[in-house]
């Protein structure tokens, strides 16, 4: 029999005309811009969380991150290597055209192309087969344990829009070519693309012919990114915007001290963490040449132990963190107090170490962060830069937007890296796959930047791909953490911690995976 996942989609709700006479715009801000509109070209969290507005897939997570289908029904595991999923019927795009099964196929063949950013969410997948207008069967690899939960982030797209508009193939991040789907969107969501100006504003507006109800009231969004802290929260302040979805720490007790506002608090299922080239023979503008001083695990763990985290927590982000010692937040299946234990806090020894391993002196090293990215980014890695001058180790930090950062950490460019992930299958192997399997085909190693290689965790990992018995499967996540964090592979710093302000007249629900889900908001 096909599974149900029960259809939980609105609590207490209301069919779109029973909202309308209510009907109000949503005005809100962040630091930077989703980086395309093409929805396989990078994946990227704020650009996820805004698409999803816009475009469906097929099963999805409600605010208790249970999984509901979305533009399934259900499906059925007809072998260990196949499963049927039924799809929705009646559900039209933006422009007009049916949702069906050919769709489905173009959509999932796509993610899996080799411009797609999104093969960590097809790993494991064979083929894809239309078995009639309103089924197809996802033919995988092995037994594969998380499919449905990868699903979540696979975006259906309309196979004819995309053939006729030349986006057959997606956006390559890495390149500066663009493609009809870049700029332009027809999905099958609550809202779709009236509007953009990257950089600058972007306004959606509801979809008349959703299939879907809206529990909320909201008719139009209007995003706009400001970089500036102070800026942004400027125009909460003064009415310009309604909600800012990132806040800085520092302008919390002014925020929840107004009597017009009130902030929303919650842990997020991201980690943000430093990665480290360890694959180049020789640093680009290092003063240490004929070798790469970030290939011994000695030099990783000095600078590692060289970073005061709670200094960081205490004072760049007054207390709005949460410390970490591993690459995955505690809502994500694998993580346990066990793997979370960091390297301490010891300048002494990061300098032994750096000693021992033939830098008494230090070296010089290329840092890169975003600076509108992740909560305090930009003072966080300034803070890094003076701790690591402490053991001798001269940093030469550069900051750069979102929309130049990706493409360029993506290219290999830099040394040491800021990166923060989240895990929108709230597993562990996406996490795993995405950041220290080799550098492969369909998602391995998509965001191994500094690209960490060791047989011994490519093994772990895909062993965890096909493992079907849950506490054997932890048991293997549990290895593969503690050998990236006894090799330090990357070094983590933190979960985020994140507060939405907002307007008082603003209701929303808090998200651990920092999205505002739009059919729910209500502006009074």
């Amino acid at each position: 029999m096909i599974k149900k996942l029960h259809l939980n989609l609105l609590a207490a709700a209301v069919v779109l005309t029973g909202v309308s006479s209510q009907a109000a715009p949503l005005r809100w801000a962040s630091a930077s811009d989703i980086p395309s509109w093409d929805i396989h070209s990078q994946n990227n969290a704020l650009g996820n969380g805004v698409h999803a507005a816009v475009y469906e897939s097929l099963f999805y997570y409600n605010g208790k991150f249970e999984l509901e289908p979305q533009l399934a029904t259900g499906y059925k595991q007809l072998s260990p290597t196949q499963v049927r999923i039924s799809l929705r019927k009646g559900v039209k795009f933006h422009d007009g055209a049916a949702f069906d099964a050919d769709d489905v196929v173009f959509s999932l063949n796509r993610a899996m192309d080799k411009a797609s950013n999104y093969g960590v969410y097809t790993q494991g997948i064979d083929k894809v087969v239309k078995v009639d207008e309103f089924t197809v069967d996802i033919l995988t690899k092995g037994p594969n344990p998380v499919l449905i939960r990868q699903l979540t982030e696979l975006r259906m797209l309309d196979k004819d829009w995309a053939e006729k508009n030349r986006s057959v193939t997606p956006k390559d991040a890495k390149s500066k070519e663009e493609n009809y789907a870049h700029r332009h969107a027809n999905g099958t969501g609550p809202f779709m693309l009236k509007s953009w100006d990257p950089d600058v504003k972007m306004v959606l507006t509801r979809a008349p012919s959703w299939w879907g109800k809206m529990s909320g009231n909201v008719t139009e969004i209007v995003y706009t990114p400001i970089k500036s802290d102070s800026t942004r929260v400027a125009a909460l302040l003064s009415g310009e915007v309604d909600m800012v979805l990132d806040p800085s720490p520092a302008d919390l007790p002014r925020l929840r001290a107004s009597a017009n506002l009130k902030v929303l608090d919650g842990a997020e299922n991201r980690t943000i963490f430093l990665g480290l080239d360890q694959f180049r023979d020789e640093l680009p503008g290092s003063n240490i040449k004929g070798k790469n001083p970030l290939k011994d695990s000695r030099v990783r763990k000095a600078l590692y132990q060289a970073i005061d985290i709670q200094a960081i927590h205490k004072t760049t982000m007054r207390g709005m963190s949460q410390v970490t010692g591993t690459l995955v937040a505690p809502q994500v299946n694998g993580w346990s107090s066990k793997v979370d234990a960091r390297h301490p806090y010891s300048p002494d020894a990061a300098r032994k170490l750096l000693s021992d391993a033939g830098y008494p002196n230090g070296f010089e090293v290329d840092f890169a962060c975003p600076n509108n990215r992740y909560i305090n980014d930009e003072e966080i890695c300034q803070a890094i830069t003076a701790m690591w001058a402490r053991v001798g180790v001269k940093a030469k930090l550069r900051t750069l937007p979102l929309v130049t950062y990706f493409p360029m950490i993506q290219r290999y460019e830099a040394s040491i890296y800021m990166l923060g992930w989240g895990v929108p299958t709230f597993d562990a192997l996406y996490s795993l796959q995405s950041l220290v399997r080799s550098v492969g085909a369909q998602g391995d190693g998509n965001y191994n930047v500094g690209r960490y290689s060791n047989p011994q965790m490519d093994a772990l990992i895909e062993r965890i791909k096909k493992e079907v018995d849950q506490k054997a499967r932890n048991d293997l996540i549990e290895k593969a953490l503690l050998l990236s964090h006894e090799e330090v592979s990357h070094i983590p710093l933190h979960n985020q911690v994140i507060p939405w302000a907002m307007k008082r007249n603003v209701t929303m629900s808090h998200r651990a995976d920092n999205r505002i889900e739009m059919r729910t908001v209500t502006v009074n």
